[in-house]
């Protein structure tokens, strides 16, 4: 959540992401048949990732930058809830929770991030039975609860940096992620 900071000398600082930018996720899915219709999932993934972040002092114009790249280990649960097979297609729902952690942290710079993170995660996909094989597609969507900006700052060597750390009220974690998996 971007607040502003107004410094001592009246610099007026807001942080924003100027874009969005795709990233990448590389992963394994376990999967453990509860039921027909019910099974219950682990996918342990990497997910590579890259934003810049553009501080502005509102009156002179000034700007600042933080390209913030990030790789999670991300060990998610998920419960998967099938419908009946049809033909060769088969949807579902799934839901669950990724805890992750971020191996790429770097200090002194204007954010600092905290290494662990954890996902809400809801989504859906379909089953495709292939002669060989099973092509499964899944749309999720992924929030986070917990703020993961780091407001104690001791790592700073030039407390100039502080007012970037101030501008922004907390930073939660979103996803959007399109999977391909092949079984």
């Amino acid at each position: 959540a971007n607040n502003g900071f107004i410094t001592e000398d009246g610099e007026a600082w807001f942080a924003d992401i100027a874009n969005y930018n795709p990233g990448f996720s590389v992963g394994v899915l376990a999967d453990l048949r509860l039921g027909n219709y019910l099974s219950l999932r682990a996918i342990p993934t990497m997910h590579f990732g890259q934003n810049t972040i553009v501080f502005r002092e509102q009156n002179s114009g000034e700007t600042s930058k933080q390209s913030v790249k990030t790789t999670y280990i991300a060990l998610p649960v998920h419960l998967k809830i099938a419908a009946e097979r049809f033909n060769n297609y088969r949807p579902y729902v799934t839901a669950g929770v990724s805890p992750m952690w971020n191996l790429t942290v770097k200090k002194q710079q204007q954010l600092l991030f905290d290494r662990f993170d954890c996902m809400v995660e809801v989504g859906f996909g379909c089953d495709f039975y292939m002669p060989f094989f099973k092509l499964i597609p899944e749309l999720k969507f992924s929030f986070s609860p917990l703020d993961i900006l780091n407001k104690q700052r001791d790592d700073l060597l030039d407390a100039n940096y502080m007012k970037f750390t101030q501008s922004v009220d907390g930073v939660t974690s979103k996803m959007v992620t399109l999977s391909l998996y092949f079984e």
